[in-house]
Protein backbone atom coordinates (compact mmCIF):
# COMPACT_ATOMS: atom_id res chain seq x y z
CA UNK A 1 0.00 0.00 0.00
CA UNK A 2 1.55 3.27 -0.83
CA UNK A 3 1.16 6.08 1.77
CA UNK A 4 -0.93 8.82 0.40
CA UNK A 5 0.94 11.54 -2.07
CA UNK A 6 3.91 9.32 -1.85
CA UNK A 7 4.96 8.09 -5.11
CA UNK A 8 4.97 4.69 -5.90
CA UNK A 9 7.94 3.09 -7.72
CA UNK A 10 7.82 0.04 -9.54
CA UNK A 11 10.78 -2.07 -10.58
CA UNK A 12 10.08 -4.93 -13.02
CA UNK A 13 13.60 -7.46 -12.80
CA UNK A 14 14.25 -10.58 -14.95
CA UNK A 15 16.42 -12.58 -12.40
CA UNK A 16 17.58 -14.53 -15.23
CA UNK A 17 18.51 -11.70 -17.27
CA UNK A 18 23.06 -11.81 -17.65
CA UNK A 19 23.09 -15.80 -17.19
CA UNK A 20 21.52 -15.16 -13.56
CA UNK A 21 23.21 -11.74 -13.00
CA UNK A 22 20.02 -9.89 -12.64
CA UNK A 23 18.96 -12.47 -9.56
CA UNK A 24 22.53 -12.18 -7.95
CA UNK A 25 22.58 -8.47 -7.96
CA UNK A 26 18.79 -7.54 -7.23
CA UNK A 27 19.55 -6.93 -2.77
CA UNK A 28 22.18 -4.40 -3.74
CA UNK A 29 19.88 -2.72 -6.02
CA UNK A 30 17.14 -2.76 -4.03
CA UNK A 31 19.52 -1.77 -0.74
CA UNK A 32 20.43 1.58 -3.15
CA UNK A 33 16.19 2.30 -4.16
CA UNK A 34 15.73 2.14 -1.03
CA UNK A 35 18.19 5.13 0.33
CA UNK A 36 16.76 7.65 -1.41
CA UNK A 37 13.06 6.15 -1.74
CA UNK A 38 10.10 6.76 0.85
CA UNK A 39 9.10 4.00 3.29
CA UNK A 40 6.55 1.67 1.07
CA UNK A 41 7.30 3.49 -1.99
CA UNK A 42 8.97 0.02 -3.73
CA UNK A 43 7.38 -2.47 -5.19
CA UNK A 44 8.72 -5.11 -6.58
CA UNK A 45 7.83 -7.94 -9.89
CA UNK A 46 9.88 -10.62 -10.50
CA UNK A 47 9.17 -11.84 -14.16
CA UNK A 48 9.58 -15.12 -15.24
CA UNK A 49 8.47 -14.97 -18.71
CA UNK A 50 8.48 -12.04 -21.87
CA UNK A 51 4.63 -11.97 -21.44
CA UNK A 52 4.64 -11.88 -17.77
CA UNK A 53 7.58 -8.89 -17.77
CA UNK A 54 5.55 -7.13 -20.61
CA UNK A 55 2.33 -6.78 -18.68
CA UNK A 56 4.00 -5.57 -15.41
CA UNK A 57 5.83 -2.92 -16.91
CA UNK A 58 2.28 -1.95 -18.72
CA UNK A 59 0.57 -2.00 -15.52
CA UNK A 60 2.79 0.18 -13.55
CA UNK A 61 2.97 2.81 -16.66
CA UNK A 62 -1.04 2.55 -16.26
CA UNK A 63 -1.26 3.06 -12.31
CA UNK A 64 1.14 5.95 -13.15
CA UNK A 65 -0.66 7.52 -15.51
CA UNK A 66 -4.11 7.36 -13.54
CA UNK A 67 -2.23 9.23 -10.25
CA UNK A 68 0.04 11.60 -12.46
CA UNK A 69 -2.02 14.62 -10.79
CA UNK A 70 -1.02 13.35 -7.46
CA UNK A 71 2.34 11.88 -7.53
CA UNK A 72 4.83 11.16 -10.01
CA UNK A 73 4.86 7.39 -9.79
CA UNK A 74 7.65 5.46 -11.72
CA UNK A 75 8.73 2.23 -13.57
CA UNK A 76 12.60 0.85 -13.15
CA UNK A 77 13.61 -1.82 -15.51
CA UNK A 78 16.38 -4.46 -14.37
CA UNK A 79 17.48 -7.21 -17.11
CA UNK A 80 19.53 -7.07 -20.77
CA UNK A 81 18.26 -5.23 -23.50
CA UNK A 82 14.81 -7.47 -23.70
CA UNK A 83 14.09 -6.12 -20.52
CA UNK A 84 14.98 -2.22 -21.72
CA UNK A 85 12.85 -2.64 -24.46
CA UNK A 86 9.78 -3.57 -23.00
CA UNK A 87 10.16 -0.73 -20.51
CA UNK A 88 10.70 1.95 -22.99
CA UNK A 89 7.63 0.70 -25.03
CA UNK A 90 5.73 0.64 -22.02
CA UNK A 91 6.58 4.27 -20.87
CA UNK A 92 7.30 5.58 -23.94
CA UNK A 93 4.89 9.08 -24.82
CA UNK A 94 3.38 8.64 -21.33
CA UNK A 95 5.49 10.87 -19.35
CA UNK A 96 6.26 8.39 -16.96
CA UNK A 97 9.80 8.43 -15.73
CA UNK A 98 11.80 5.26 -16.31
CA UNK A 99 14.76 3.88 -14.52
CA UNK A 100 17.31 1.51 -16.62
CA UNK A 101 19.40 -0.97 -14.18
CA UNK A 102 21.51 -2.89 -16.18
CA UNK A 103 22.38 -6.87 -15.69
CA UNK A 104 21.99 -8.36 -19.01
CA UNK A 105 25.40 -9.46 -21.39
CA UNK A 106 25.15 -6.51 -23.68
CA UNK A 107 23.70 -3.40 -21.99
CA UNK A 108 23.95 -1.53 -25.39
CA UNK A 109 20.73 1.08 -24.39
CA UNK A 110 22.40 1.77 -20.95
CA UNK A 111 26.06 2.26 -22.92
CA UNK A 112 24.55 4.54 -25.52
CA UNK A 113 22.71 6.50 -23.06
CA UNK A 114 26.13 7.09 -21.20
CA UNK A 115 24.62 5.49 -17.87
CA UNK A 116 26.61 2.94 -15.61
CA UNK A 117 26.52 -0.18 -16.30
CA UNK A 118 27.25 -1.37 -12.72
CA UNK A 119 23.58 -2.03 -11.13
CA UNK A 120 24.51 -0.63 -7.91
CA UNK A 121 25.36 2.75 -9.62
CA UNK A 122 22.53 3.15 -11.94
CA UNK A 123 19.81 2.46 -9.13
CA UNK A 124 21.65 5.15 -7.36
CA UNK A 125 21.06 7.16 -9.99
CA UNK A 126 17.32 6.24 -10.02
CA UNK A 127 16.94 7.15 -6.14
CA UNK A 128 18.80 11.04 -6.98
CA UNK A 129 15.42 11.27 -9.06
CA UNK A 130 16.45 13.74 -11.75
CA UNK A 131 14.95 12.91 -15.02
CA UNK A 132 16.01 14.08 -18.60
CA UNK A 133 13.87 13.20 -22.00
CA UNK A 134 15.37 11.25 -25.18
CA UNK A 135 14.34 10.50 -28.74
CA UNK A 136 13.57 6.99 -29.07
CA UNK A 137 12.53 5.57 -32.59
CA UNK A 138 9.18 4.53 -33.97
CA UNK A 139 8.73 1.89 -36.15
CA UNK A 140 5.79 0.55 -37.87
CA UNK A 141 4.88 -2.01 -40.22
CA UNK A 142 3.77 -6.13 -40.16
CA UNK A 143 6.12 -7.01 -37.06
CA UNK A 144 6.37 -9.68 -34.58
CA UNK A 145 3.96 -10.32 -32.03
CA UNK A 146 1.05 -9.23 -34.05
CA UNK A 147 1.69 -5.29 -33.70
CA UNK A 148 1.91 -2.55 -36.43
CA UNK A 149 4.07 -0.25 -34.17
CA UNK A 150 6.90 -0.13 -32.08
CA UNK A 151 9.19 1.78 -30.35
CA UNK A 152 13.18 1.20 -30.68
CA UNK A 153 15.76 2.62 -27.93
CA UNK A 154 19.10 1.16 -29.73
CA UNK A 155 19.19 0.59 -33.48
CA UNK A 156 16.97 -1.28 -36.03
CA UNK A 157 19.10 -3.45 -38.12
CA UNK A 158 18.63 -5.26 -41.27
CA UNK A 159 20.34 -7.20 -43.50
CA UNK A 160 23.87 -8.80 -42.26
CA UNK A 161 23.72 -7.37 -38.80
CA UNK A 162 20.07 -8.57 -38.20
CA UNK A 163 21.12 -12.23 -39.60
CA UNK A 164 23.94 -12.49 -36.84
CA UNK A 165 21.05 -11.28 -34.26
CA UNK A 166 18.90 -13.45 -34.67
CA UNK A 167 21.43 -16.03 -35.03
CA UNK A 168 22.88 -15.06 -32.06
CA UNK A 169 19.80 -15.07 -30.00
CA UNK A 170 19.17 -18.90 -30.73
CA UNK A 171 22.61 -20.02 -29.38
CA UNK A 172 23.09 -20.80 -26.24
CA UNK A 173 23.15 -18.58 -23.30
CA UNK A 174 25.99 -20.37 -21.74
CA UNK A 175 27.86 -18.46 -25.04
CA UNK A 176 27.10 -14.84 -23.25
CA UNK A 177 28.73 -12.42 -24.87
CA UNK A 178 30.81 -14.60 -27.10
CA UNK A 179 27.14 -15.19 -28.96
CA UNK A 180 27.49 -12.53 -31.41
CA UNK A 181 31.18 -12.91 -32.60
CA UNK A 182 30.16 -16.51 -33.43
CA UNK A 183 27.29 -15.85 -34.69
CA UNK A 184 29.02 -13.64 -37.07
CA UNK A 185 31.29 -16.23 -38.74
CA UNK A 186 28.71 -19.14 -38.87
CA UNK A 187 26.59 -16.54 -40.55
CA UNK A 188 29.50 -15.15 -43.19
CA UNK A 189 30.04 -18.82 -44.87
CA UNK A 190 26.91 -17.94 -47.52
CA UNK A 191 25.74 -14.49 -47.19
CA UNK A 192 25.94 -12.16 -50.09
CA UNK A 193 24.94 -8.47 -50.58
CA UNK A 194 21.20 -7.69 -50.25
CA UNK A 195 19.00 -5.93 -52.51
CA UNK A 196 17.65 -2.50 -50.87
CA UNK A 197 14.81 -0.18 -51.33
CA UNK A 198 15.40 2.99 -49.20
CA UNK A 199 13.53 6.20 -48.39
CA UNK A 200 15.52 8.99 -46.68
CA UNK A 201 13.28 12.00 -45.84
CA UNK A 202 11.48 12.15 -49.41
CA UNK A 203 15.05 10.72 -51.46
CA UNK A 204 14.56 7.28 -52.70
CA UNK A 205 17.50 5.09 -53.48
CA UNK A 206 18.18 1.53 -54.94
CA UNK A 207 21.49 -0.16 -54.28
CA UNK A 208 23.31 -3.03 -52.49
CA UNK A 209 24.58 -3.64 -49.50
CA UNK A 210 26.04 -5.58 -46.50
CA UNK A 211 23.50 -4.09 -44.52
CA UNK A 212 21.43 -0.75 -43.40
CA UNK A 213 21.52 -0.26 -39.45
CA UNK A 214 19.50 2.74 -38.25
CA UNK A 215 20.45 4.15 -34.93
CA UNK A 216 18.95 5.92 -32.18
CA UNK A 217 22.50 5.59 -30.03
CA UNK A 218 25.71 4.42 -30.84
CA UNK A 219 26.04 0.59 -30.13
CA UNK A 220 24.12 -2.69 -30.92
CA UNK A 221 25.34 -6.10 -31.01
CA UNK A 222 26.79 -6.39 -27.19
CA UNK A 223 29.50 -3.12 -27.86
CA UNK A 224 29.86 -2.17 -31.25
CA UNK A 225 29.89 1.06 -31.86
CA UNK A 226 27.12 0.86 -35.38
CA UNK A 227 26.94 5.03 -35.20
CA UNK A 228 29.86 6.68 -33.72
CA UNK A 229 28.20 10.44 -33.34
CA UNK A 230 25.14 8.87 -32.96
CA UNK A 231 22.77 11.22 -29.75
CA UNK A 232 19.24 10.21 -28.47
CA UNK A 233 18.89 13.97 -28.01
CA UNK A 234 19.55 15.57 -31.57
CA UNK A 235 16.42 14.64 -33.43
CA UNK A 236 18.14 12.85 -36.23
CA UNK A 237 18.60 8.93 -37.33
CA UNK A 238 21.57 7.86 -37.76
CA UNK A 239 21.90 6.00 -40.84
CA UNK A 240 25.32 3.82 -41.31
CA UNK A 241 25.23 1.57 -45.10
CA UNK A 242 28.01 -1.18 -45.84
CA UNK A 243 28.50 -1.40 -49.48
CA UNK A 244 29.48 -4.68 -50.65
CA UNK A 245 32.51 -6.01 -49.72
CA UNK A 246 34.67 -9.52 -49.83
CA UNK A 247 33.51 -11.51 -46.80
CA UNK A 248 37.52 -11.04 -45.94
CA UNK A 249 37.27 -7.21 -45.92
CA UNK A 250 33.56 -7.69 -43.46
CA UNK A 251 35.73 -9.96 -41.35
CA UNK A 252 38.41 -7.15 -41.23
CA UNK A 253 36.16 -4.61 -40.44
CA UNK A 254 34.19 -6.85 -37.77
CA UNK A 255 36.54 -6.14 -34.94
CA UNK A 256 37.00 -2.48 -35.63
CA UNK A 257 32.78 -2.04 -35.31
CA UNK A 258 33.30 -1.97 -31.24
CA UNK A 259 36.02 0.91 -31.64
CA UNK A 260 34.12 2.70 -34.07
CA UNK A 261 36.99 2.74 -36.22
CA UNK A 262 35.69 1.13 -39.30
CA UNK A 263 33.67 3.99 -40.92
CA UNK A 264 37.17 5.22 -42.01
CA UNK A 265 36.92 2.27 -44.37
CA UNK A 266 35.98 3.37 -48.06
CA UNK A 267 32.74 0.94 -47.83
CA UNK A 268 31.16 2.46 -45.19
CA UNK A 269 28.65 5.54 -45.55
CA UNK A 270 26.71 7.38 -42.88
CA UNK A 271 23.78 9.50 -43.01
CA UNK A 272 21.59 11.04 -41.65
CA UNK A 273 17.46 11.70 -41.43
CA UNK A 274 14.72 11.74 -39.63
CA UNK A 275 12.64 9.44 -41.31
CA UNK A 276 13.12 6.16 -42.94
CA UNK A 277 11.60 3.48 -44.92
CA UNK A 278 13.84 0.60 -45.69
CA UNK A 279 12.81 -2.11 -47.95
CA UNK A 280 13.73 -4.86 -49.98
CA UNK A 281 13.18 -8.89 -50.83
CA UNK A 282 14.15 -10.89 -47.43
CA UNK A 283 15.20 -8.44 -45.40
CA UNK A 284 14.19 -8.73 -41.75
CA UNK A 285 14.78 -6.37 -39.13
CA UNK A 286 15.80 -6.78 -35.70
CA UNK A 287 15.63 -4.02 -32.99
CA UNK A 288 17.22 -3.83 -29.15
CA UNK A 289 18.06 -7.55 -29.97
CA UNK A 290 14.42 -8.91 -30.41
CA UNK A 291 12.79 -9.66 -33.29
CA UNK A 292 11.02 -6.56 -35.20
CA UNK A 293 9.83 -7.83 -38.52
CA UNK A 294 9.87 -8.23 -42.04
CA UNK A 295 10.27 -4.78 -44.45
CA UNK A 296 9.28 -2.90 -45.45
CA UNK A 297 9.56 -0.90 -42.33
CA UNK A 298 8.90 2.67 -41.98
CA UNK A 299 11.13 4.46 -38.96
CA UNK A 300 10.89 7.77 -38.06
CA UNK A 301 12.40 9.85 -35.03
CA UNK A 302 10.48 11.34 -31.98
CA UNK A 303 12.12 13.76 -30.11
CA UNK A 304 11.70 13.60 -26.64
CA UNK A 305 9.55 10.46 -26.56
CA UNK A 306 10.74 9.08 -23.29
CA UNK A 307 11.51 10.42 -19.86
CA UNK A 308 14.67 8.76 -17.89
CA UNK A 309 16.44 8.75 -15.22
CA UNK A 310 19.94 10.35 -15.77
CA UNK A 311 22.70 11.77 -13.98
CA UNK A 312 23.43 15.27 -14.19
CA UNK A 313 25.20 16.87 -17.14
CA UNK A 314 25.36 20.70 -18.47
CA UNK A 315 22.47 23.57 -16.63
CA UNK A 316 20.46 22.07 -14.09
CA UNK A 317 17.65 23.87 -15.65
CA UNK A 318 17.60 21.29 -18.27
CA UNK A 319 16.93 18.30 -15.57
CA UNK A 320 13.61 17.75 -13.28
CA UNK A 321 13.63 16.03 -9.67
CA UNK A 322 10.82 13.66 -8.77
Amino acid sequence: MTPPGNALTTLVVNPTAGRGKAGRQLPKVLNQLLKGLPEGALQVSQAQSYDEAKAACAAAVAEASAHSDERRDALVVMGGDGMMHLGLNAAAGSGVPLGLIPAGTGNDFCRGLGLPLDGEAAARIVAQGLTKKIDLISVTGRLSHGSAQRWVGCVVSTGYDARVSRRGNSLPPAWGSLAYAAAALLELRGFKPLPYRLWLDGEAREQTAMFVAVANVPFFGGGMNIAPKGKPDDGRLDVTIIHPVSRLTLIRLLPAMFTGKFVQDPAVEILQAKEVLVDGDDLYGMADGEDLGPAPLHLRVVPEALTIYAPPQGPLSRWRRR
